[in-house]
């Protein structure tokens, strides 16, 4: 999933609800208006300033008093962007190990390892890439780089 894709599916306010005007992005969920500067929040905001009002709150209370899904919760867990809060009995498992993790996807061991097969994966696409290019390195020992005129 991209990006973008990702980012759509946390419900962006892009219209006012007071004015009709266009909602600017501010920073960690919050848009205003730049008409009449009313504020929002994207799924990701709202869910930020509830568990900030009630820590160790689950996903089904979240989902009770302000209306973001739970799925949402879990994406939102998944991509590192809220953890679970230290102590509590619910957890995340790295989809690799299976150890116990308060957000993301990995546990920190497992996510070094998904960045480096990432890394050498890409240095062998592009070695790939440049072979038959003539951009592999040859010897020059020994060779005059440059040409003086005399």
């Amino acid at each position: 999933m991209s990006v973008l894709g990702s980012l759509d599916m946390y419900n962006i306010p892009r219209v006012c609800k007071e004015c009709g005007g266009v909602m600017v992005f501010k920073g960690v969920g919050e848009y205003h208006c730049e008409d009449c500067g009313a504020v929002d929040y994207d799924d990701y905001g709202k869910v930020r300033c509830y568990i900030e009002a009630n820590k160790g709150a689950t996903a089904a209370q979240i989902e009770q008093a302000i209306g973001v899904s739970q799925r949402t919760v879990r994406r939102l867990l998944k991509d590192g962007r809220i953890e679970i809060t230290e102590g509590s009995k619910v957890f995340l498992r790295c989809e690799l190990c299976g150890k116990q993790i308060r957000s993301g996807q990995y546990c920190p061991d497992c996510e070094i390892k998904v960045h480096r097969n990432l890394e050498e994966k890409q240095r062998e696409m592009l070695h790939k890439a440049t072979q038959g290019f003539g951009l592999e390195q040859k010897s020059e020992e020994g060779q005059r780089r440059f040409m003086r005129d005399n």
